[in-house]
């Protein structure tokens, strides 16, 4: 499967649901990423959000090789065009940003790979789309909430949107998102939780994700 910035669109829209965390344990990380798998995950998004980031990476990526191999892997919190172009060596399927940042657009093009930035406003949008942005994060969602993009979005016909923060597994909450017009949720701390992690709770994370699945798919039908 080729993956590229087309590729990773259409699975984030198929997935309707973008899983992302950190850790600072590499092995564990890839437990985690596993237990997403076998729930149903095939695109995700690990954060830099620490020291060992790129390296956990790295090691992720070469786990990859032999297993989860259609899983999209991608990177998040990027806020420099070094640190894009450093995780774009490293494998990553796509970059994902809290800000606008017009240096990082552009090497995450030259690359052929999918940039999401992180947008509050209106005016933040238009410069996302001015840099060719596939999909745009609206962050923090639990700020923003659905209303706001249903009031936007006809400003901005035809853009992809996922909301990031806050989003909860609750049918309600996931159903007024896509009522409002998103292609997917983001979901971090609300899935792979810190009590999950704490306690290597890899099957109750799995059921998590079937469950948060389940919603997704009921509300979307």
């Amino acid at each position: 499967m080729t993956k590229n910035k087309e590729t990773a669109i259409q699975a984030i829209q198929q997935q309707g649901l973008l899983p992302l965390f950190y850790y600072e344990d590499a092995q564990i990380s890839l437990e985690i990423i596993r237990a997403l798998y076998k729930g149903g995950v095939r695109v995700f998004e690990y954060t830099n959000r620490g020291e060992a980031a790129l390296s956990n990476f790295k090691f992720i990526k070469e786990a990859l090789k032999t297993e989860m191999q259609d899983l999209f892997l991608g990177i998040g919190t990027i806020k420099t065009a070094a640190q894009a172009q450093d995780f774009i060596s490293a494998g990553a399927d796509f970059i994902v940003c809290p800000i606008v940042n017009p240096e990082v657009a552009k090497v995450t093009h030259e690359a052929g790979l999918l940039w999401i930035p992180g947008c509050m406003t209106p005016t933040e949008i238009n410069l996302a789309q001015q840099n060719q942005a596939g999909i745009i994060k609206l962050f923090p969602a639990n700020v923003l909430g659905p209303d706001f993009l249903s009031s936007i979005r006809e400003l901005f016909q035809g853009q992809l949107f996922v909301p990031t923060g806050g989003v909860e597994i609750e049918e309600n909450n996931i159903s007024n998102w896509f009522k409002a017009g998103v292609c997917a949720v983001g979901m971090g701390s609300k899935l792979v939780s810190k009590s999950i992690i704490e306690k290597r709770d890899y099957e109750t994370l799995q059921s998590l994700t079937i469950k948060t699945f389940e919603i997704i798919n009921k509300v979307r039908a």
